[in-house]
């Protein structure tokens, strides 16, 4: 959220972001409440003070009628105080709800435009060690995709055809796009989860096992309320609802607290499934195990102090790189531009990796800094070093998302046989195997 006194004194500069963001943001409705409020503040703090003079005057009377008239008036005062303290509640609880709806601002080396617009900072391919940062960035629509490589199968054709993947079933169960994963396809995804836990505990993390399920409240501090309510899944009578992200409840963990600056950096990675009521468009993008209600993921989260945010967001990238890199895969790192920004996010890199048999780009990590837009939903506060209480900075980013992962791995690494060669940092995790074989 931001502050009042941001959009108060930054109005042209937050205009101009909804613009760019494409958002109808109520700004209008902000600054109209916020006035509405502070002259109710100026009206309800004079017959407080008026009140209490009364009450002054009444003491020192010595007339009982004159008395009576003071104590007659003060009841006047104290009605119209009433009301007054009402309407400004009302107010306030519309201006809290108003400012909600009010996104992040981007940061001014975001680039302008929507998703054609976002730049590529970083290119590189797991399978040779081979990295390169790209400066001055290039526009993703600048970039033509790598060439195509003859015999290359989608995912959808290998898993089903090895038997790791059945769409068959998962729909017979629980409908279109629900699959199950089977044998040496399931291990592979328990597998990966954990090879993950374990890299992001070396980098530094403490690992949490988060609940699925989350209050409404969380859901506001993290963003995905009140504005995306149709894109999540609620337990019908319950203030429940199912997580999007592991990045709501363990951003939620420390809300109405303070932390002390010692324990700053927080740096936290969990596992969830994740549930979202995704909109599917036809063609393609309802193929395979790209996109559906359920998926799992590992996620970072990182708590930093509010000067600190901006380091942390290049470190947090390098983490899931190295995750993708540890793969054998091709990947590119892009900065989102102003139009294809989350609703709380100041800035986003996502991490794509290249399906060389679908023939497109899978994002497979979305890294984020919130500044302290987040904290102020939350009520996330720390204690600086001059004692003063601050309000947090936080940053997530996936590290990474399954399945696309798994599905870039089944195309990039599929043998003629059916097989699939395991990168070498999980084999350890699949008990030394060195290949996924079919179902026969």
């Amino acid at each position: 959220m931001l502050s009042i006194q941001v959009i108060r004194e930054r109005t042209d500069e937050v205009r101009r972001a909804l613009v760019n963001r494409g958002s109808d943001g109520p700004l209008d409705g902000v600054l109209a409440a916020d006035s509405r409020r502070r002259a109710l503040l100026v009206d309800v703090e004079r017959m407080r003070k008026a009140r209490n003079d009364a009450s002054k005057q009444i003491g020192a009377a010595k007339d009982a009628t004159a008395r009576q008239a003071l104590i007659e008036a003060q009841r006047a005062v104290a009605t119209d105080l009433d009301g007054r303290e009402a309407e400004l509640r009302e107010v306030e609880a519309e201006l809290d709800a108003l400012l909600l709806q009010i996104p992040n601002l981007p940061h001014p080396d975001v680039p302008l435009g929507g998703e054609p617009d976002a730049v590529i900072v970083l290119e590189g391919d797991g399978r040779d060690g081979s990295q390169r940062r790209v400066d001055p960035p290039v526009p993703v629509h600048a970039v033509a995709n790598p060439e195509a490589e003859a015999g290359r199968k989608p995912h959808w054709e290998i898993g089903v055809d090895a038997g790791y993947i059945d769409f068959e079933r998962g729909s017979k169960v629980s409908g279109a796009p629900f699959y199950f994963l089977r044998g040496d396809g399931a291990r592979l995804q328990r597998a990966l989860i954990s090879w993950m836990l374990d890299v992001h505990r070396a980098q530094g993390y403490e690992e949490v096992y988060p609940p699925f399920l989350v209050r409404e409240a969380a859901l506001v501090g993290t963003g995905q309320l009140p504005k995306f309510a149709d894109t999540m899944f609620r337990a019908e009578g319950t203030d429940l609802w199912l997580v999007p992200t592991a990045e709501v409840p363990v951003t939620n963990m420390y809300r109405d607290e303070i932390l002390e600056p010692a324990v700053l950096p927080l740096l936290h990675t969990a596992y969830s499934a994740c549930f979202r009521h995704e909109q599917f468009s036809a063609g393609r993008d309802v193929r395979g195990i790209k996109r559906g209600y359920q998926f799992d993921k590992v996620e970072m989260v990182q708590f930093t102090e509010e000067g600190d945010s901006w380091a942390a967001l290049d470190r947090l990238v390098g983490h899931a790189v190295e995750v993708v890199a540890a793969l054998g895969l091709r990947y590119r790192v892009i900065r989102l531009a102003t139009g294809d920004l989350t609703f709380a996010s100041a800035m986003t890199y996502d991490i794509e990796v290249w399906a060389p048999g679908a023939q497109e780009w899978l994002e497979v990590s979305s890294v984020s800094n919130f500044l302290d837009f987040q904290a102020r939903r939350a009520n996330l506060r720390y204690r600086g070093t001059d004692g003063r209480v601050r309000f947090l900075h936080t940053l997530n980013g996936s590290g990474i998302a399954l399945p696309r992962t798994l599905a870039a791995i089944l195309e990039t690494h599929v043998l003629e046989d059916g097989s699939v060669e395991l990168p070498m940092a999980v084999r350890p995790y699949l008990g030394g195997q060195g290949a996924l074989q079919p179902r026969r």
